[in-house]
């Protein structure tokens, strides 16, 4: 019975951890961020076992980051920036000048906050307006990762909503969390959006921030994508795990004899 938890499995733990670091963003999205953080990051990418999908961090680290990867000949690793975030400001204009900055900047794909507290208050028009935005400013080539803060809207039906909203505005992936905020990613909402993008034709990319801690919360999601979008769905293409405190445990089951 569908009960509506992730049904973990048993893929094995070697197979498992590789198909995870081929979806991971690693992030560094801190307040003191600095240039040794930032290529400390890219030097974790940099594994035996492969690479990461993408690396997030602020705009100002892009080009650093860019030059990292590329000295280190990782330049397959797309780097990701955020913009109105973590609180989802809802200004149009804003958010296309940091979005076109951001690609000026060299960055690959942008994540974007929907603005939640104005649909939560109703607003779904200027939730949209911002989406549409960020959307013209990154043209039909550059990755939208849509982030819907899902634990702060709490409620299936806002969820769906967002999601909604986010899938007509030319989302690239729907995201659930900015991981600033107190619940971030949780089946019930991964299930949420994983449905919406595959009533839309499963086109739309998925990925799960904040709160997946381990490889067994790696393989409850990965099940309930491949439930929901069929077992080749989800390659770096329409998933991504951010949780950059999974690559610890991924090397070491993967260094393991």
């Amino acid at each position: 019975m569908d009960n509506g938890q992730p049904r973990p499995g048993n893929p094995g733990r070697k197979p498992l951890a590789l198909r995870t670091l081929a979806v991971l963003d690693l992030t560094s999205l801190g307040e003191d961020d600095d240039r040794a953080r930032i290529e400390a990051l890219c030097d974790a990418a940099n594994t035996p076992h492969g690479a990461p999908a993408a690396l997030c961090v602020y705009p100002e680290w892009i080009a650093t980051c860019r030059q990292r990867l590329h000295d280190l000949g990782l330049q397959q690793v797309q780097v990701a920036t955020v913009v109105n975030f973590p609180e989802g400001g809802n200004d149009p204009g804003r958010v296309h000048r940091e979005t076109r900055r951001a690609l000026a900047a060299g960055a690959h794909e942008i994540d974007v906050v929907l603005p939640w507290r104005r649909l939560q208050a109703g607003d779904s028009v200027a939730a949209r307006t911002v989406l549409e935005a960020c959307r013209e400013a990154c043209g039909p080539q550059v990755r939208m990762k849509v982030i819907l803060e899902t634990g702060a809207l709490q409620i299936e039906a806002l969820i769906r909503e967002a999601a909604e909203i986010a899938l007509d505005a030319g989302a690239d992936f729907l995201k659930t969390s900015t991981g600033k905020v107190a619940v971030n990613a949780t089946p019930e909402a991964a299930r949420i959006l994983l449905k919406a993008t595959h009533a839309r034709g499963g086109q739309c990319g998925f990925k799960a921030a904040g709160g997946i801690r381990t490889l067994a919360d790696a393989a409850g999601y990965f099940a309930l994508a491949d439930d929901i979008l069929g077992p080749h769905w989800a390659t770096p293409t329409h998933f991504r795990f951010g949780a950059s405190s999974l690559l610890g445990e991924i090397l070491a089951v993967l260094d393991a004899p």
